[in-house]
């Protein structure tokens, strides 16, 4: 049974677009950012200053706090699976050598993890039609990889970091289409990046010198994934795995690999192989057969 059209603002037809590009490019400021400070150091300090800018709006509107504990701890969960966990494990993997290309590539691979894990954890069935165009995003990044395997350095410490962030994400997913809830985007977003803070900060302290060079690129880096990345690409996707399928939102990862790698060809000059925009094509067409929505029959309402 279909939503009622409330439930479906204008706003949610473009937030897969929105959010593929400023998440994809994301990736491009990550990788200024961490040749001025240590990756757990630079994490913290992108969830503290989140917090600074959010306080001022928090305490002017004053929206309503989850109403239970059981969203309360629903908040914390995802907070500490996808800002603790997968982007800590991404920062950590490029701090390790592997290049950014190649971590949005494994990264790129949620999808399948969602779509076997959601029928057993959120009761979602993933059809045949599906089922497809995930196997076809799976073979567009292979591609991807292969074209671009003078690049490849991948260590092993580097390489766990990377599945270590893909299974974190995936958590995250699930656990938001299962027991997230409506909550007003100010305080969500609020409490989620307190967490990650609470949760990194630490980290950073024990494991790192916390290196931060105060440059021009830092800054740059910085405000692109605090306002981009951590207030709107964050926001846009957990209410679009509250609107809709898990398997079908996170099937949008399949495209943040050719969409980086484009993005880095444009800015950075960096080589875009001819193997590569065949795996891109490939990859756009799986998404397209798991975006796309059934048909509905013309015989009458049911």
């Amino acid at each position: 049974m279909a939503r009622p059209a409330a439930d479906h603002p204008a706003w949610l037809r473009a937030a897969p677009f929105i959010f593929l590009v400023l998440w994809s490019g994301g990736f491009i400021a990550l990788k200024f950012g961490l040749a001025y400070a240590d990756p757990l150091t630079f994490l913290a300090l992108r969830y503290l200053l989140v917090v600074l800018l959010l306080a001022l709006p928090f305490l002017i509107l004053r929206p309503p706090l989850p109403s239970t504990r059981a969203a309360w701890i629903n908040l914390t969960v995802v907070a500490l699976l996808v800002q603790a966990g997968y982007f800590a494990f991404t920062y950590l993997s490029l701090a390790l050598g592997m290049s950014a290309g190649v971590v949005a590539v494994i990264t790129s691979q949620q999808p399948i993890l969602v779509g076997l894990l959601a029928p057993l954890t959120v009761g979602e069935r993933v059809d045949s039609r599906r089922w497809a165009g995930l196997l076809l995003g799976v073979a567009g990044a292979v591609i991807v990889i292969l074209s671009r395997s003078s690049s490849l350095a991948l260590t092993g410490a580097a390489l766990v970091c990377a599945v270590l962030a893909v299974f974190c994400m995936t958590g995250g997913t699930l656990w938001e289409k299962r027991h997230g809830a409506d909550i007003h985007p100010l305080t969500s977003n609020i409490v989620q990046y307190g967490v990650g803070f609470l949760a990194t900060a630490p980290l950073a302290l024990a494991l790192e010198p916390m290196r931060i060079e105060w440059t021009a690129g830092l800054f740059w880096s910085l405000a692109y994934l605090i306002v981009c990345n951590s207030l709107i690409s964050i926001t846009l996707l957990l209410a679009m795995v509250r609107r809709g399928e898990a398997s079908r939102v996170s099937a949008l990862f399949f495209l943040v690999p050719p969409t980086a790698a484009v993005f880095a060809w444009h800015f950075l000059n960096e080589p875009l192989p001819v193997m590569a925009w065949p795996g891109m094509a490939l990859t756009a067409a799986g998404i397209y057969l798991v975006m796309k929505k059934p048909g509905v029959r013309a015989s009458g309402p049911h």
